[in-house]
């Protein structure tokens, strides 16, 4: 994905991050809904709601270049970034969402433009992962916390791709 600019966007009746998301404060897990949570009407401790909350900001509120087709809502999809690329994060209701028009579309454009960068695309449904490039998409399953993602390389082209045990030392 390419700069985004700060846009005016607010979140309106879009609560999907809500469900999408892990929230660490409140013990809430990716894929429920958060139990302060009012679908389509906000937050109930919007005024005391945990930083992590404070801080996020999908990419459809952040980013110009996103119309209101990728609004989480409607594309039953929340855009994140990682330090690694951009991260698709399906409604578990929807699990083929990102491969909709124009969505998968656009997703692959990503993935072909970051190829050369070193900038990758995860598609996220619950713990499953795939890792879109634009050769082929690599379905990784259930990727757990405490494993990584690796790739193996042609060039900038990623050839292969398997999950490893994190290795906290050499990760920190």
């Amino acid at each position: 994905m390419t700069s985004s600019c700060e846009t005016s966007r607010q979140c309106g009746d879009c609560t999907l991050c809500c469900k999408i998301m892990e929230i660490e404060q409140l013990d809430k897990p990716a894929q429920t809904w958060c139990r302060h949570c009012r679908p389509r009407h906000g937050c109930a401790i919007y005024q005391t709601r945990p930083i992590e909350c404070v801080d996020f900001r999908c990419l459809w509120l952040s980013n110009v270049q996103l119309d209101d087709s990728w609004k989480p809502s409607r594309a039953k999809l929340v855009l994140t970034m990682s330090a690694d690329g951009v991260e698709v994060r399906c409604d578990p209701g929807f699990p083929e969402a990102w491969r909709r028009p124009p969505y998968e579309a656009q997703i692959r454009e990503w993935a072909r433009r970051g190829e050369d960068n070193d900038v990758t695309v995860l598609v996220i449904i619950g713990r499953r992962m795939i890792l879109i490039t634009p050769g082929q998409d690599f379905d990784l399953g259930e990727v757990g916390r405490d494993e990584r993602i690796v790739r193996e390389f042609e060039g900038t082209h990623v050839v292969g791709v398997r999950v490893v045990k994190a290795d906290p030392a050499r990760d920190a």
